[in-house]
């Protein structure tokens, strides 16, 4: 029989100490949401941190993307800025829950020679731009709002969303309550259909299309624009005043919501009453089925959103999204309760 020398003793348990450990991580499948991407990076790499048994791999793909996929059952959670309508949740073989993870803030972010950041914008700027009726930078509706201001003549050039997208959801959202003309001609969604403008893939799409474009418009979450190093503007707000995108703003957005959260969790939060409130503001969510399929799978799933809650909420500050109210988290850690694991 042959003898191992102990430098190769060492290397067999080094092996079989590896192999142990690969073989009692989980691997957590989920897909969905690029708004919320950079806080839910920063929250996977800290949980594990928490629990080295997880790991998580998560498709940056769009709201759109993980409302199929979790209906379809190919994941384990999935990530929407769009709520789920009576006619999806009814679609699913199962009931999905909406867990609220943290808020943020959509900004109109544009690439103007010579015009600097905090360009302000109203209600009817933006649905004329996204509508088309506004052509122009140096439009007297945008001249108006921006006195001081030198404005181009060039051509506006619209960049909006190419895939299903909660990012576009809230959008639309917002300028289906501004605009009667954008309600009637195109509404709300994940998808629409755009009236002008070229489509970029996910916030990172829109985001680099608008850096690279001259003269142009797009929206995107508030740390896209910010790592992006690109200009974004202020908002008129519902009661008439402009307010800049920030924790502070979308954090007032939230208050009488969270005074009234219904016990699905589906809420918008867009064009909010107060002075304060940033109205292109919402709530994203992590979808899952109340009774899960795979018990270990759903416990630690529930251990994952319980710490969201109580410790991941730190973390949303640093990467400019607000973190929930306390009201919220305590609604949601009930309903965490009714998450129904399967007998072993």
């Amino acid at each position: 029989m042959t003898k191992l020398r102990f430098p190769a003793l060492l290397m067999v348990a080094a092996c079989a100490l590896l192999t142990t450990q690969a073989q009692a991580q989980l691997q957590l499948n989920g897909a969905g949401a690029t708004f919320p991407y950079p806080i839910y990076s920063k929250w996977f790499n800290e949980y594990i941190k928490v629990d080295p048994s997880v790991r998580f791999n998560y498709q940056s793909i769009g709201s759109g993307g993980g409302i199929k996929q979790i209906t379809e059952q190919t994941v384990d959670f999935g990530a929407t800025d769009s709520p789920l309508t009576d006619e999806q949740l009814k679609a699913a073989p199962g009931h999905i829950m909406h867990f609220p993870t943290v808020m943020g803030a959509v900004v109109l972010t544009y690439n103007v020679a010579g015009v600097p950041t905090g360009l302000k914008f109203t209600p009817q700027a933006i649905a004329g731009i996204f509508l088309g009726k506004i052509t122009k930078w140096n439009d007297p509706e945008l001249a108006g709002a921006n006195p001081g201001v030198t404005l181009p003549k060039e051509d506006i050039l619209v960049v909006h969303r190419s895939d299903g997208s909660g990012t576009s959801f809230i959008f639309t959202d917002y300028l289906s309550k501004v605009s009667t003309d954008w309600k009637a001609k195109v509404g709300s969604g994940t998808s629409v259909n755009w009236p002008v403008g070229l489509g970029g893939k996910g916030n990172e799409g829109v985001a680099g299309l608008v850096k690279q474009t001259p003269s142009s418009i797009g929206y995107v979450e508030l740390i896209y624009a910010l790592s992006n190093n690109q200009p974004f503007g202020d908002v008129k707000n519902a009661a008439g005043k402009l307010v800049k995108p920030s924790l502070e703003s979308v954090t007032a957005a939230a208050t009488a919501a969270a005074a009234n959260m219904p016990d699905d969790f589906r809420v918008s939060i867009t064009n909010a009453p107060g002075a304060d409130a940033y109205p292109i503001s919402s709530m994203t969510w992590l979808l899952l089925y109340q009774n899960q399929k795979d018990a270990e799978k759903g416990k630690k799933i529930v251990a994952f959103l319980r710490w969201m809650m109580r410790d991941g909420q730190q973390y949303a500050p640093a990467l400019f999204y607000a973190p929930l109210p306390k009201a919220v988290i305590a609604k949601e850690e009930q309903a965490l309760t009714r998450v129904v694991l399967p007998s072993p």
